[in-house]
C-alpha cells in the first residue's frame, strides 16, 4: 500500500502546533517536531526513537521507516528540502529586518557583537554558535520566538552557489560581508571563486532593492557591492564628521584592547572593547555601523562594546594550569592566522611567546605554501612555534619546527614542559580540536 506524502502547507499548520524543531532523536522532547536528516548517519533509523521520546510527529524520507497505522510520522521526499522550505514558508510571514553577515574571517565575532549592540533596544533573535549552513540556517529561522524585531543570519559557505541558497531561505533585508581573505580556497577554485561566492549575498540585496553594510577600508568590498542601490558606507577616520556621507569610526587604540570613538547625533561616543587587533577593530566598526542605521543611541552601543566577551575559542584570553594562552583556536585560514599573530605580535614579546599552530583544512593545492608563509610568520612573533597536523609536517620538517601528529601528542609533550613566564598564542582549523590541551 502507498503512503501519501504530506505536504508543505500540511507540515506547516503541524509546526505551528509543535513550533520546536530538531534533528537530533537524542534531543527530542514532549511535543516537538523531529527531522530525519541524512548524514553520516540515516536519521530515518531513528524516528521511533524521536517518536518514543515524545515527539509529536517525524518529518522522515524513507517509507520502509514508517509504521502502518502511525499517523505521527509525515512522509516527505526529502527531508531536507522539507526543512528548507518550511524554514522559507516561516520567514515569508515576517516583515522584520533581517540581517545576513558571511565573508572569510570574523562572521561569528561580527554578529555576536552585532547582536550586543542591537539586543540594546530591539528583540534579537540570532544564529546560534556557528549554525549558518544549509541545515543551521533553517534551524535558526524555525527557532525563531514571537515577537523577534530583528533576525540576525550568519552565512558560511565553501562552494559558489551556497550563499545564494540560503539568501533564498533566509531572505535578507540588509547584508555585510567582512571581508574576503583565504577561507576555504579549495572549494571555491581561489579568490575569484571565494568573492564570487561571497558577493551573493551583495547580488542578493541587489535584486531584492536590499540595504548593503559596506566597509569601505576592506579589499574587494565596495566593487563587489556595485550592483546594490541602498549601500551604507563605513570606515576608518581620524576625524570623523557628521558631514561626510560614510559612518566614520576613529580608531584611538588597537591594543592591547581595540578603543574607538563614533559620532551619534553629532556628538563623540568612546567604546574600549575587550577585543585586541586590527581584524577585531573591522568586525567592531560592523556592529556601530549597524547599531547607528537602526538608530541604536550612542550611549548604547558604547555600552554593549564595552560588556562583550569573547568566547568559544574566538580571540580569548585564559588561564589553565596558571599558563596563559591568547585561545583563537575556532577556526584558521591564512589571512586570519596572519592578522591574528600581527595583533599578538604588537604586545608580546618573542622572547616571551610561544605560538601553537594546528594545521588550516580545505586550502587544495595552495595548501603547502599557505602553512609555510604562516609559520614562517609565526617564527618572528615567537621563539618557539609548535606545529600540529598532518598540513604542517612538510614545513615543519623544512624549518625545524617541533611537528605533533595530533593534539593528544602535543598535550602530553606540552604539559611536561615549564612554561612560567610565558603567553602562549593558540590558533588552528576546527578539525584539530585544539581544545585538547586543554584537558
Amino acid at each position: 500500500m502507498e503512503i501519501p506524502q504530506a505536504s508543505l502547507p500540511e507540515i506547516y499548520r503541524i509546526y505551528l502546533d509543535h513550533p520546536t524543531v530538531v534533528i537530533d532523536s537524542r534531543k527530542a522532547t514532549a511535543g516537538c517536531l523531529f527531522f530525519a536528516l541524512r548524514g553520516s548517519t540515516d536519521g530515518n533509523r531513528y524516528a521511533a526513537s524521536a517518536l518514543r521520546a515524545g515527539a509529536a510527529y517525524a518529518v522522515v524520507d524513507d517509507a520502509s521507516v514508517v509504521e502502518a497505522g502511525d499517523g505521527r510520522y509525515l512522509l516527505v521526499a526529502d527531508s531536507l528540502a522539507t526543512l528548507q522550505a518550511l524554514a522559507k514558508r516561516h520567514r515569508d510571514d515576517f516583515r522584520m529586518p533581517v540581517l545576513a553577515i558571511t565573508g572569510s574571517n570574523g562572521k561569528t565575532t561580527t554578529k555576536e557583537l552585532i547582536t550586543a549592540v542591537m539586543s540594546r533596544q530591539y528583540r534579537v533573535h540570532a544564529t546560534p554558535g556557528n549554525y549558518n549552513n544549509h541545515i543551521g540556517l533553517p534551524l535558526t529561522i524555525l527557532s525563531m520566538p514571537q515577537g523577534t524585531e530583528l533576525l540576525v543570519l550568519e552565512m558560511g559557505a565553501n562552494h559558489v552557489g551556497e550563499i545564494a541558497q540560503l539568501c533564498e531561505i533566509g531572505r535578507p533585508t540588509h547584508g555585510i560581508v567582512t571581508n574576503i581573505g583565504e577561507a576555504h580556497l579549495e572549494g571555491f577554485g581561489g579568490k575569484a571563486g571565494i568573492i564570487k561566492g561571497k558577493g551573493e549575498l551583495y547580488d542578493f540585496l541587489g535584486l531584492t532593492g536590499g540595504v548593503a553594510f559596506v566597509n569601505t577600508d576592506e579589499d574587494h568590498l565596495v566593487d563587489m557591492a556595485a550592483r546594490v542601490k541602498r549601500v551604507i558606507p563605513y570606515l576608518t577616520s581620524e576625524q570623523p564628521s557628521p558631514l561626510v556621507p560614510g559612518l566614520e569610526i576613529k580608531t584611538v587604540a588597537v591594543h592591547p584592547r581595540v578603543e574607538v570613538v563614533f559620532l551619534s547625533s553629532g556628538e563623540p561616543f568612546p567604546a574600549v572593547t575587550q577585543l585586541s587587533g586590527r581584524h577585531n577593530l573591522q568586525n567592531i566598526k560592523s556592529a556601530i555601523a549597524v547599531g547607528k542605521y537602526f538608530k541604536v543611541p550612542g550611549s548604547a552601543i558604547a555600552e554593549a562594546l564595552a560588556a562583550y566577551q569573547p568566547a568559544n575559542h574566538r580571540s580569548q584570553w585564559l588561564t589553565h594550569r596558571s599558563v596563559d594562552f591568547y585561545w583563537d583556536a575556532y577556526n584558521a585560514n591564512p589571512s586570519s592566522v596572519l592578522a591574528a599573530l600581527d595583533a599578538f605580535a604588537s604586545s608580546h614579546s618573542a622572547n616571551d611567546s610561544v605560538v601553537v599552530l594546528g594545521e588550516m583544512l580545505e586550502l587544495g593545492v595552495d595548501s603547502q605554501a599557505a602553512h609555510r608563509r604562516v609559520v614562517l610568520r609565526a617564527g618572528q612573533v615567537a621563539r618557539i612555534v609548535l606545529l600540529v597536523g598532518e598540513e604542517m609536517k612538510p614545513v615543519a620538517l623544512e624549518l625545524g619546527r617541533p611537528h605533533f601528529a595530533d593534539v593528544r601528542a602535543l598535550a602530553e609533550w606540552f604539559w611536561a614542559q615549564d612554561w612560567s613566564g610565558k603567553k602562549i598564542f593558540v590558533k588552528g582549523s576546527r578539525g584539530n580540536k585544539l581544545e585538547g590541551l586543554l584537558a
